[in-house]
């Protein structure tokens, strides 16, 4: 991508704009980055950009802004659909997507996966794999690292491992990955994208462009993600935790496997995994499978595979208090993915759960909590429609305790009433900007509280 001389726009300051906007200046643009919040609404350091020579606009945006703009780049939390965004596109102003500048930047093949859970886990993974062959290996994008910083640090003879949210598709149109991972769709996201349709949409644009030198890893236990196989110009490599397949990646009588053009290999067996839960299964084979296709020895991937640790708030083990072992879950931010916690258990669990409500369908959810929870703490503003929705599936009314806007109260509550065999765990199923910025923010909160119960 040739930015000398142009007149770039990036809308919205975040990790990836103010990444993606320095870039440019760097590479000889004339960088303006504008954002609808009020400067003092502004969470981020920016003394840096203006250091670099980026032009910074605050509040109202106008079509003013694109007099003489060459390319218009969104940040990834900026929807197509703002009006200064669409007038941009009436003036057929090139608009794209800072992982697009990624790819465009570069000089190595892109392995991205998407899917409304476990990517960043599965990124995680490939990107300690990848980097078994290409120890220069690049991961960013949405995991909270700026993928067009990883391009251009892996450089040539390399790849980039790259976590894909549908926010980050909307503006992208080139975007194309060598290997391509679909980990899995269910419902999320549809207030930005407006219906379950257009989300998968977007997670499909991830392979649009692949040809038949390109790889698709598709999940065949999800009917959303195997389907995908209809419209894939790529070769497709499927993985499955539920059937053995004639190829892929498969559990087996307990192994983790890859069977492909007539030779099949056994990685692992899956309790050797450190990371709990059947999901994790899938995830660490969609990992192993994208790896495989990228040249990994099977070696190196199963000796990868027995080392991984838990990432952060994704079943994280906090510490075991008076016998009661504590999870930080605050990655589950929606209830399929608190499913999946629950599911990793056998039982006696005392949940944490509630936060900023997507209000998406809990009747699953709340039949699982019926079934495996001992106790149900709720916070923030979910708590009155969780409390209904539980009660509603048969949950004892006794059971349900409320803590408010404090995950201190919470963490009490917790504590007060728990002992062995009972497990507490944070896995709210909700967002969590009604308490804290982010769910990085809330589950550091969790831990930290734990913690002082040790003291």
């Amino acid at each position: 991508m040739d930015f000398m001389g142009k007149k770039v726009l990036v809308i919205g300051v975040g990790i990836s704009g103010n990444a993606v906007a320095k870039i440019a200046k760097k590479m000889g643009a004339d960088v303006t980055l504008s954002d609808s919040k009020a400067e003092a609404d502004i969470t981020y350091d920016l003394q840096e950009l203006r250091d670099a020579g980026v032009k910074l606009v605050f509040g109202k945006q106008d079509s003013t802004q694109l007099e003489g703009v060459d390319l218009v780049i969104l940040s990834p939390a900026v929807p197509v659909r703002i009006p200064l965004v669409q007038e941009a596109y009436k003036r057929n102003i090139p608009v794209t997507s800072e992982v697009e500048v990624a790819y465009e930047l570069a000089k190595s093949p892109i392995f991205a996966v998407t899917g409304t859970n476990g990517k960043t886990t599965t990124v995680t993974l490939l990107g300690q794999l990848m980097r078994t062959r290409y120890p220069n290996a690049g991961v960013g994008g949405n995991i909270g690292i700026p993928l067009c910083e990883e391009a251009l640090k892996a450089g040539e003879n390399s790849c980039v491992v790259a976590e894909i949210s549908s926010y980050q598709m909307e503006a992208s149109t080139k975007f194309r990955p060598h290997v391509a991972v679909e980990l899995n769709v269910t419902p999320d996201h549809v207030v930005r994208h407006g219906s379950l349709e257009v989300y998968q949409q977007m997670k499909e644009k991830m392979f649009a462009n692949q040809d038949s030198s390109d790889y698709l890893v598709l999940n065949y236990d999800n009917d959303k993600t195997r389907d995908m196989a209809n419209r894939a110009k790529s070769r497709v490599f499927f993985f499955s935790r539920k059937e053995v397949l004639k190829e892929g990646a498969f559990l087996n009588d307990g192994w983790l496997t890859i069977a492909w053009q007539g030779q099949t290999c056994k990685l692992c067996r899956a309790d050797e995994l450190k990371i709990k839960g059947g999901h994790n299964v899938e995830n660490a084979l969609a990992a192993a499978a994208a790896a495989f296709l990228g040249g990994v020895r099977i070696p190196k991937i199963t000796e990868t595979l027995k080392a991984f640790e838990p990432v952060e708030h994704r079943i994280e083990p906090v510490a075991t208090v008076n016998g009661v072992p504590y999870y930080n879950d605050s990655k589950a931010t929606n209830t399929d993915s608190s499913i999946k916690a629950l599911d990793s258990f056998d039982g006696h669990l005392i949940l944490i759960a509630g936060g900023d409500d997507k209000h998406t369908d809990l009747s699953e959810f709340m039949a699982l909590v019926k079934e495996k929870v001992d106790e149900l703490i709720l916070v923030g503003d979910a708590t009155e429609r969780f409390k209904q929705e539980a009660l509603a599936a048969g949950y004892p009314q006794e059971h349900i305790h409320e803590a408010g806007y404090s995950m201190e109260k919470a963490v009490e509550i917790a504590h007060e009433i728990s002992g062995i065999p009972q497990i507490v765990l944070l896995s709210p199923a909700c967002a969590s900007f009604d308490m804290y910025t982010g769910y990085e923010e809330r589950g550091r909160d969790f831990k930290h509280l734990v913690k002082e119960l040790l003291k």
